[in-house]
């Protein structure tokens, strides 16, 4: 008996180590992108221009640092809080335009940055105007303003982490509201297809919109938009709350659609239903997928045996066929709704905003660096 243990435990041992990266290798990959970016951005201050000027601290760019904290989470280099502090502090840890009263999410989404750089250095001014916004959104009744998916991203977990920072129920029980209102009511049923376990982009790809095959139109990139809430919302809400196992529920109902759908080769397609619509590797969706799943094992709430070999195989697929040796990103597919947009994504296409794919690309990586 002892020695089959002990031959059982060899063998995990030794599986572990054939199929986990090295996490040097991990970590250089990392550094090499995210330096590739900051070497091609090195004014973060800089506004974005793409058909026309758009300041930097809008959703683009976000995610961009959501990205470049994680990486900081696990490689504390000096330069890149700097990086995110100088950001902030131009912006006056402001919103989009410097309106403290947006109720868009694309221009809030800043807020959740804001808050993490606020729990490195807890200056009141930090955090002056995402609680102000945050506070004028909870404050009005609107609950039906997420209407396109990747609003629950870009929104959601500032909520989630305003709550943890104070600890009043009201934020966590606004997100739900917003949250509820998009899953179920949007459009009229709501843009979570629990049949497929995969969510509408917004209520213009509502059957009976149909992709060429005749599938229904799941849009990779927005789906990962709400996995990547899911799992960045569950990181700060107490266990007890009132609506963590509705959130666990539906990431463990994406979970197993996307693991389904996953193409031979580990990435996915931008539609997840029609690899003939636009088919192709795609980083972008693929990168929000292993983030999700990652975390979901490291967490205990998505099975090792079952979902190790899925993340693996999509991780070692970007870093091999999407990671250009001097770290720019390919296979990127640029701003958009639908696989239609932000076409040809290719090794070498560049898209129209450079940071949104390295800061997805990021939070991947610093979950697989985890996972050891």
């Amino acid at each position: 008996m002892i020695a089959a243990l002990a031959l059982f435990l060899s063998s995990a041992g030794a599986l572990k180590a054939q199929t986990l990266p090295d996490q040097k290798e991990t970590l250089k990959t990392l550094i090499k992108v995210n330096d590739f970016y900051m070497k091609n951005n090195p004014d973060c201050r800089q506004p974005s221009y793409v058909n026309k000027m758009r300041p930097s601290n809008i959703w683009t760019r976000t995610i961009y640092y959501e990205g470049l904290l994680a990486l900081y989470t696990i490689y504390p280099d000096e330069k890149y809080y700097q990086y995110a502090y100088e950001w902030g502090d131009f912006h006056n840890w402001n919103m989009v335009r410097q309106e403290t009263w947006t109720r868009h999410a694309d221009n809030y989404a800043c807020t959740q940055v804001y808050i993490d750089m606020y729990n490195l250095c807890p200056d009141p001014e930090v955090l002056r105007h995402a609680k102000a916004n945050l506070n004028m959104l909870l404050n009005t009744p609107q609950v039906n303003e997420w209407t396109w998916i990747d609003a629950i991203q870009m929104g959601m977990p500032g909520f989630a982490k305003m709550g943890k920072l104070t600890g009043e129920q009201k934020y966590f029980d606004k997100m739900w509201q917003m949250y509820e209102y998009t899953r179920n009511q949007l459009g009229g049923n709501g843009m979570f297809n629990l049949k497929d376990g995969l969510w509408w982009r917004d209520a213009d790809f509502d059957p009976p919109y149909k992709e060429p095959n005749g599938e229904d139109c799941y849009w990779s990139r927005g789906n990962g938009w709400v996995y990547a809430a899911l799992l960045r919302v569950l990181d700060e809400i107490p266990a007890n709350e009132t609506h963590r196992q509705d959130y666990i529920n539906d990431f463990l109902t994406m979970s197993k659609a996307l693991k389904a759908c996953q193409r031979e080769d580990g990435f996915w397609n931008v539609s997840l239903h029609d690899p003939s619509n636009f088919g192709g590797k795609e980083l972008t969706g693929t990168s929000l997928f292993v983030y999700g799943m990652a975390w979901g094992i490291r967490n205990g709430l998505l099975d090792r045996n079952e979902y190790l070999p899925v993340v693996l195989k999509a991780w070692n697929a970007m870093v091999k066929d999407a990671v250009h040796p001097n770290g720019y990103l390919g296979y990127v597919q640029g701003t958009g709704k639908e696989p239609k947009d932000g076409q040809p994504v290719t090794y070498d296409s560049k898209p129209d905003f450079d940071d949104f794919g390295t800061g997805c690309f990021l939070l991947a990586g610093s979950e697989i660096y985890k996972l050891q």
